[in-house]
């Protein structure tokens, strides 16, 4: 994993600087999206939308405004090759706007806070909570 994320920052998305979200699921969740992998599609769109616009939020930016990058991978089993989904992300730490004379613009953000990611993993928990009813 380690290896794959060093060739995506130092090859494929190099000059930006870049943060890795790590997300795991709670165990019958992880079940569920295991047997129905629509729903881990779904799930992972969420979750990549909300961190997402926090990003952009925070960069000072609405998402019509700008947008943020991000490639994941999703892991399913763990080292003992148990069943663990959770996503592995690879964020741009900021957001990319368009410039009045048509260039772009990186705009960088502070790492996030404690009270930051306990509201964000709220917001995704409920969208989520949401969709699977």
């Amino acid at each position: 994993m380690a290896e794959s994320a060093a060739l995506l920052v130092d090859d494929v998305l190099q000059g930006y600087p870049i943060r890795q979200w790590v997300l795991s699921l709670p165990i019958p969740l992880r079940l569920l999206l295991a047997r129905y992998p629509n729903e881990l599609s779904k799930a992972m769109q969420i979750i990549h939308r909300a961190i997402s616009t926090y990003i952009v939020n925070k960069a000072g930016f609405s998402n019509k405004q700008a947008k943020s990058g991000a490639v994941t991978l999703i892991q399913r089993f763990g080292s003992a090759l148990n069943l663990n989904i959770h996503f592995h992300m690879l964020f741009l730490e900021g957001a990319i706007s368009e410039n009045t004379w048509g260039g772009t613009t990186f705009t960088r953000i502070k790492a996030p806070s404690h009270n930051d990611m306990v509201e964000l993993v709220h917001n995704i928990s409920h969208r989520n909570a949401r969709k699977q009813l």
